[in-house]
């Protein structure tokens, strides 16, 4: 198995979540999910490069990601190395653009492609679903990037992963807002049970879990209603679980949503735990002109035009 010799680049891109529900918690502390992520063209460049020590050697230009063992691209190139017994040592490069903690999959997506890029790298010859295997000892969201597909489904943990085919033509144009805010994952989902626990009687949104009547949407209707309307879909099947817990702790979420509905978009949305936020477009245009005029209202905000790929 030796490894080639010139550096391998790769485009890590991020995801949103369409729809999030969180079903219940699991014996090992994470949460049956039941979710529609979509990839999205805003990206980071993973690049990697052979060393002639042993040594997995991290670089990165955000002071945001970590650059020790605890780097999900080292745990990724780390596992892959300890599978197939290797000691081959590696220089992985992190140009980011994707914002850190920000609800979008980022450091997920980094690990996937170093994951799919080593098994280039080292010919290891490795199929999507062995891939897949290792990336959910990972992280929940890692296995949904090994698959290389516009849209998915996600389940158990998030990591069983449903490839959306019928979805590969439609097309999706956002407006992505990270309003600068660095949220924790767990703190999010530990404040999620505390919420549950103390007001599961008067929280329509925990619905699933506390018996509740009222109706949610689903997942399947959100995947005919993008198969029927794409960027038109009725804004009431976007779902987020997570979202009224992370806006009771940082409100600059619900500022930014109201932000968004000023411009009359009204498919607005949290992504994942947040605090990214995106709002679904009509078309490119409108995705471009009304980005452009909340750069220019809310300067410490960081605004994307995106798309999903």
């Amino acid at each position: 198995m030796k490894p080639r010799n010139e550096p391998l680049v790769i485009k890590s891109f991020a995801k949103i979540n369409l729809y999030l529900r969180v079903l219940n918690k699991r014996r090992d502390n994470f949460h049956n999910l039941d979710t529609l992520f979509a990839r999205i063209d805003l990206a980071d460049t993973i690049i990697i490069k052979g060393r002639r020590d042993s040594r997995i050697r991290i670089k990165c230009d955000s002071r945001h990601v970590p650059k020790d063992e605890t780097n999900l691209c080292f745990r990724a190139a780390d596992l892959l190395r300890q599978e197939f017994k290797l000691s081959h040592g590696l220089e992985i490069e992190i140009k980011k653009r994707i914002p850190v903690g920000a609800g979008l999959g980022g450091g997920s997506s980094n690990a996937a492609s170093v994951l799919m890029g080593l098994n280039k790298y080292w010919h290891l010859n490795l199929s999507k679903s062995r891939l897949a295997i290792l990336a959910a000892k990972l992280g929940s969201d890692v296995a949904f990037f090994i698959y290389d597909v516009k849209f998915a489904l996600g389940s158990q943990r998030g990591d069983k992963i449903k490839p959306l085919v019928s979805l590969k033509a439609t097309k999706l144009w956002l407006i992505l807002v990270y309003p600068g805010v660095k949220v924790s994952t767990p703190l999010i989902y530990r404040k999620f049970d505390l919420y549950l626990s103390k007001h599961k009687s008067t929280l329509p949104f925990f619905k699933g879990i506390s018996g509740l009547t009222r109706r949610v949407p689903d997942a399947k209707i959100l995947l005919l209603e993008l198969l029927k309307n794409g960027c038109s879909l009725n804004s009431k099947c976007l779902y987020n679980d997570l979202e009224a817990v992370t806006s009771n702790l940082y409100p600059v979420v619900s500022r930014v949503k109201k932000a968004l509905l000023a411009l009359r978009l009204e498919r607005v949305m949290m992504s994942g735990s947040g605090p990214a936020v995106f709002a679904i477009c009509s078309c490119r245009a409108q995705a471009r002109n009304l980005s452009d005029k909340l750069r220019k209202e809310h300067t410490s905000w960081q605004v994307f035009l995106s798309s999903a790929v």
